[in-house]
């Protein structure tokens, strides 16, 4: 899935729009829940810094997930523990197709649910 259709369906779904924060990453946007709150964090990462092989960089999406899902999920390939977040309760996903579109939007609609303070 690729960021475009993230903003899409975010744009859709909540009616959300990207927040690019940070000169450095001009890239690399937010995205707030009505709240106030980040839900999700959509960045473009070299490679070496996830501990992932190759050069160059790839785009990743952190949300907020459960803390007893976290574990079992980064086992999995292109679940990471959150980039640059709070591992207990971000995940970090790759935006490189080795997640399903499914799954991400499941996790981001889990973000913004957990943000929001229902119980998933």
């Amino acid at each position: 899935m690729k960021r475009e259709e993230i903003f899409e369906y975010v744009k859709k779904q909540y009616g959300t729009l990207p927040e690019y924060l940070w000169k450095t990453s001009p890239e690399s946007a937010i995205l707030r829940h009505k709240n106030g709150k980040w839900y999700a964090a959509v960045l473009q990462v070299e490679k070496s810094k996830l501990g992932l092989e190759g050069g160059g960089t790839v785009d990743i999406i952190n949300v907020k997930c459960e803390p007893d899902m976290v574990g079992f999920l980064t086992q999995t390939y292109g679940f990471l523990p959150g980039y640059h977040m709070n591992k207990k309760y971000w995940i970090t996903m790759l935006l490189d197709g080795s997640v399903s579109e499914a799954k991400i939007l499941d996790f981001l609609d889990m973000s913004y649910d957990l943000i929001d303070g229902k119980k998933y």
